[in-house]
C-alpha cells in the first residue's frame, strides 16, 4: 500500500483548499474556527519556537491537556520540528505524569485544559519547560500565544520518512505502569487510511473529538481527519457536551460501551422501554420516535456509528439498531495504531462481532484462542522495554492478549482477555466477558464486573444506572430474575452465587476505570475481595447492608 504522512496530508489540504475550516473550537460558548492555512501557519510558528530552544531532532515533547484545537496544532508542530510527541492523559495522577516525564525524557511539555490541576502541578517542576495553551491551566514558563507572536513560521519543515517514529503513546493500562508504544508514521498512516476506506470518510464529513486525544481511538481520529480532510469539532466542557454535539452535527460518531450505556439510560429516563416497545413497531410513528431520539442526542446527521475500547453487549447493539443507530463494533489497540477489525459495512447478522480485519493487517487465532496480528499498522516495540517487546511477539506476530473465535461467517468475535480468566476454588476456569455481557441486557445495570478467583462460585459486582434508586419497587426482583435467567445458560461451575450492588460508581476519579471507561478488573477485585468473601445471604445483596 502507498501511504502519506500526517504532514504530507496537511500540506495537500492546505494547497487544495486553504480557506476551508478544519478545526472548530468552542470558547465561552462561542466557536473559533481554524482554516487549513491557519493550522499550517500556526504549527510552523510553534515548530520554529521548539527549534529555537536548541532541542535535537528526535527530542520528546509532551502534551498534557484535554482535547482542543491547540492540541492538534502542537502535535503537527512537533512533527514539523523533527521531534516526537508524547501525549499524557489529562486525568493522569502525579505518579503517572512523573513516570512518563522521566521515562520518556521529555524536553518540554504543552499544558492545557485540565479539570484538576493539583496532580499536574505536583508532577511538573521548573526544570521542564512548560508551554500553556490559551485556557485556564497550570502556571507555565511561556505560552502558546506568545510563541505565535514571537516566532515566524518555519519555512524548512522536517519531513519524516514512513519508518521514522511519529509518536510514543503510553497505554492507559488497567494494570501496572504504562508502557510506551512506539508508533511510526507508517503505523499511524496505515490504520488511518484503512479506516477512511472502511467508513468511506471524505472532506464532507464531521467528527466530534471528545474521547482523550492521549488514547489511540481519538489519536487515530486525528490522523483520519488529516488523511480525509474531514472537519474536527471539540467539546468545551462536560457541561456543554450535548450543546456542542448538537452544534457539530457529526456525520460519524464513535463512543465507548460505558457511554453508549449512559446515553441509553438518559433516553429511557424520558421514554420507558415499555412505551418504546409499543411505539417503535408502529409504521411511521416508530420512525418519528426514533428520529426524535437521534435528534435529542445530536446525532441526527450521523450516517455511521462505532464502538470500541472494550466489548459491548449484543443486547445494547440490538437496542440501538432498533432506533436507527446501527453501531459497528470495532477492535484495535494502541499497539495497532487504531482500528484493526470492524463490523463495517454494518451487518445485523454480525451483531456482537468485530467483523473482518482491515486491509493493512493480517489476523489469526493461536492454539490457545488468542488473537495474533501483524501488518503495516502494527508497532515493532515498547520504548526502553525490550523484555516486554520480546514477550509480546511470536514469529513476527503480535500477541494481543485478547481471546476470540471465528464464526461460521468468518468474522471475529471477542470472548475476553486471557488474563481475565480466573479459577474458582473448584479448580475450573471462568471467562467473565460473555457472562457480563449477558447480565448487561438488564438496563438497570450500568457497570458489571465478574469476580471469583478462589471462591466456590463467581459473584457479579454491579453498579446500577444512576436513575435507579433503592426505594424503587422491583429493582431487586428484576435483578434476581436476570440472575436466574443468566444462570440457566451457564455450566455449573460458572453459575453466579450472588449479584452484589455496589454503592459507589466506578470512575476515573476513583481509579477503577481507564480514561476510556474500561474497567480495571484487578483493582475492582482487590477493592471488593474481602466483601464477597463474607458469608452472604440472598441472591441480590446491597453493599451497604453487608457491613
Amino acid at each position: 500500500m502507498q501511504y502519506s504522512t500526517p504532514l504530507q496530508n496537511l500540506l495537500t489540504h492546505t494547497a487544495n483548499h486553504p480557506n476551508k475550516i478544519f478545526l472548530h473550537q468552542p470558547v465561552n460558548k462561542r466557536w473559533q474556527e481554524f482554516t487549513w492555512q491557519e493550522v499550517n501557519s500556526q504549527a510552523r510558528c510553534i515548530a520554529a519556537a521548539l527549534k529555537a530552544q536548541g532541542y535535537q531532532q528526535g527530542s520528546h515533547i509532551g502534551i498534557l491537556s484535554k482535547n482542543c484545537a491547540q492540541w492538534v496544532i502542537a502535535d503537527l508542530a512537533i512533527m514539523m520540528a523533527g521531534m516526537i510527541s508524547v501525549p499524557i492523559y489529562p486525568t493522569a495522577n502525579r505518579r503517572t505524569i512523573s513516570y512518563v516525564i522521566k521515562h520518556a525524557n521529555l524536553k518540554a511539555i504543552f499544558v492545557g485544559k485540565l479539570d484538576e490541576l493539583t496532580e499536574a502541578e505536583a508532577a511538573i517542576d521548573e526544570t521542564l519547560l512548560s508551554i500553556a495553551f490559551p485556557y485556564p491551566t497550570l502556571s507555565a514558563q511561556t505560552t502558546f500565544e506568545s510563541w505565535l507572536s514571537e516566532y515566524s513560521p518555519l519555512t524548512d519543515i522536517h519531513q519524516a520518512g514512513l519508518d521514522d517514529i511519529a509518536t510514543i503513546v503510553y497505554t492507559s493500562g488497567s494494570t501496572g505502569v504504562p508502557k510506551g508504544v512506539v508508533l511510526t508514521h507508517k503505523n499511524w498512516a496505515a490504520a488511518a487510511k484503512c479506516t477512511v476506506e472502511k467508513f468511506k470518510i471524505s472532506g464532507d464529513d464531521r467528527i466530534l473529538s471528545y474521547l482523550p486525544l492521549a488514547h489511540i481511538v481519538e489519536r487515530s481520529g486525528e490522523a483520519i481527519a488529516l488523511y480525509s480532510g474531514e472537519a474536527m469539532f471539540f467539546v468545551e466542557s462536560l457541561d456543554t457536551f450535548v450543546e456542542n454535539l448538537q452544534y457539530a452535527k457529526p456525520s460519524l460518531f464513535i463512543s465507548v460501551p460505558r457511554l453508549w450505556t449512559i446515553f441509553q439510560t438518559n433516553i429511557l429516563s424520558k421514554l420507558s422501554q415499555k412505551k418504546l416497545n409499543f411505539l417503535l413497531p408502529i409504521p411511521l410513528i416508530g420512525n418519528v420516535i426514533a428520529k426524535k431520539i437521534r435528534t435529542s442526542l445530536g446525532v441526527q446527521c450521523a450516517r455511521a456509528f462505532g464502538s470500541g475500547t472494550a466489548p459491548i453487549p449484543s443486547s445494547l447493539l440490538d437496542w440501538y439498531a432498533k432506533i436507527g443507530m446501527p453501531i459497528s463494533e470495532g477492535w484495535g489497540m494502541t499497539e495497532t495504531a487504531g482500528l484493526s477489525c470492524v463490523n463495517m459495512p454494518f451487518s445485523n447478522n454480525n451483531l456482537g462481532t468485530i467483523g473482518h480485519p482491515v486491509d493493512c493487517v493480517e489476523m489469526k487465532i493461536s492454539p490457545v484462542g488468542e488473537i495474533l496480528i501483524r501488518g503495516d499498522a502494527v508497532f515493532s516495540g515498547y520504548y526502553l522495554n525490550s523484555e516486554a517487546t520480546d514477550e509480546s511477539f511470536i514469529d513476527g506476530w503480535f500477541r494481543t492478549g485478547d481471546c476470540a473465535e471465528i464464526t461460521q461467517d468468518g468474522v471475529y468475535k471477542i470472548t475476553g482477555r486471557i488474563k481475565d480468566k480466573f479459577k474458582t476454588s473448584k479448580g475450573k476456569y471462568v471467562t467473565p466477558v460473555p457472562i457480563e455481557s449477558a447480565l448487561s441486557a438488564n438496563t438497570d445495570i450500568g457497570q458489571v464486573c465478574l469476580i471469583g478467583s478462589g471462591l466456590t462460585q463467581p459473584v457479579a459486582l454491579v453498579v446500577l444506572n444512576e436513575t435507579i434508586k433503592r426505594k424503587e419497587s422491583g429493582v431487586e426482583n428484576n435483578l434476581a430474575q436476570t440472575l436466574q435467567e443468566v444462570n440457566a445458560t451457564l455450566e455449573s461451575h460458572e453459575k453466579l452465587e450472588h449479584i452484589v450492588i455496589c454503592k459507589e460508581a466506578w470512575s476515573v476519579e476513583n481509579d477503577l476505570v481507564t480514561p476510556t471507561m474500561k474497567i480495571k478488573r484487578n483493582l475492582i477485585e482487590n477493592k471488593y475481595n474481602e466483601l464477597v468473601g463474607k458469608n452472604l445471604n440472598g441472591n441480590v445483596i446491597w453493599e451497604e447492608d453487608i457491613y
